[in-house]
């Protein structure tokens, strides 16, 4: 009996597990099978010239090398900290920013405005990191950018951008910031506007102000929210957005003390020393690191609030 009702309801989701099948088959190829290539941490990888398999078949296995070189080194300590610092400082102020326009933007009468906010400030994540690369090079550029031209116009000596490290953690952290936040407003504000409005009437009714709107039933409604999206965000805590650190600093390694986080050291590590199985463990690393975090904070949240976790 069992069985013949697992087959009847397998005919009748079967145009919605023929929908999802295009999406099963591209998480598996370029998601599931690609995991089994982390065994490229643990070995000495050599080209032999005759294809990826054949190249680590044949590479020396040095078991937890890779990963001692890694710690060992004086950038395990730099990459670590600017990956967690900056990512810490994306989270939290996105997370209030965000947070905040979304309820001033629920606030407005006119929505004919809310949309050219929201218009006007998610434009800059459709564009892509070298893009704004450019713009940030136009003001930044030592001799002809516009900052330095206007610190001159007022008596001041001009500053060589792309050597100073001094002004990049808040530069980076602005920019990361600047360009997600329309998206991650958009996605608070379609939220509240998803709260039943009876709510808001009944707070009126008790002589509730809007600023105790706000706190006492807007911020509560959104509470389950912010806990999932900190959640995975706490999961990618571990990784940095690479165009970010290395299309708008240059890549110049005046910078790397403030500019260097795990995604670009890889590709550094591949394309400067040729390194893989280094830049492997560091990917391993990160990806481990990311898994564990989001259990954790997953577990942390279900002490607290069942329906708010993931799992």
């Amino acid at each position: 009996m069992k069985r013949k009702k697992r087959w009847q309801d397998l005919k009748n989701n079967l145009i919605f597990l023929l929908m999802v099948l295009p999406g099963v088959i591209w998480l598996i190829l370029f998601f599931y099978i690609p995991v089994l290539g982390n065994v490229v941490a643990f070995k000495d990888y050599r080209h032999t010239g005759n294809g990826f398999v054949d190249s680590l078949m044949k590479s020396k296995w040095i078991g937890f090398d890779n990963f001692k070189f890694l710690f060992n080194s004086s950038d395990a300590y730099i990459i670590t900290r600017n990956t967690l610092l900056y990512n810490l400082g994306f989270i939290i102020l996105g997370l209030i920013l965000a947070v905040g326009i979304a309820i001033v933007f629920s606030e407005l009468r006119s929505r004919q405005l809310v949309k050219v906010y929201q218009t006007t400030m998610l434009f800059p994540y459709f564009l892509s990191w070298v893009i704004i690369s450019f713009f940030v090079y136009a003001f930044l550029s030592p001799d002809k950018g516009l900052v330095n031209q206007l610190l001159q116009s007022i008596g001041l000596n001009p500053i060589n951008w792309y050597s100073d490290k001094t002004y990049w953690p808040f530069i980076l952290i602005f920019l990361g910031i600047w360009k997600g936040l329309g998206y991650n407003s958009i996605i608070y504000y379609a939220s509240i506007m998803g709260i039943n409005p009876s709510y808001y009437e009944a707070a009126i009714v008790d002589g509730a102000s809007k600023w105790q709107r706000i706190k006492h039933v807007t911020i509560p409604q959104l509470v389950p929210l912010i806990t999932i999206l900190t959640i995975l965000a706490v999961g990618n805590i571990f990784r940095a957005d690479f165009g970010l650190f290395y299309q708008t600093t240059k890549n110049s390694g005046a910078l790397y003390d403030v500019t260097l986080v795990l995604d670009t050291y890889v590709y550094n590590g591949i394309s400067g020393a040729g390194d893989i199985g280094m830049a492997s463990a560091a990917g391993l690393y990160q990806s481990i690191v990311g898994c564990l975090l989001v259990v954790s904070t997953n577990m942390i949240v279900r002490r607290f609030d069942k329906d708010s976790a993931l799992f």
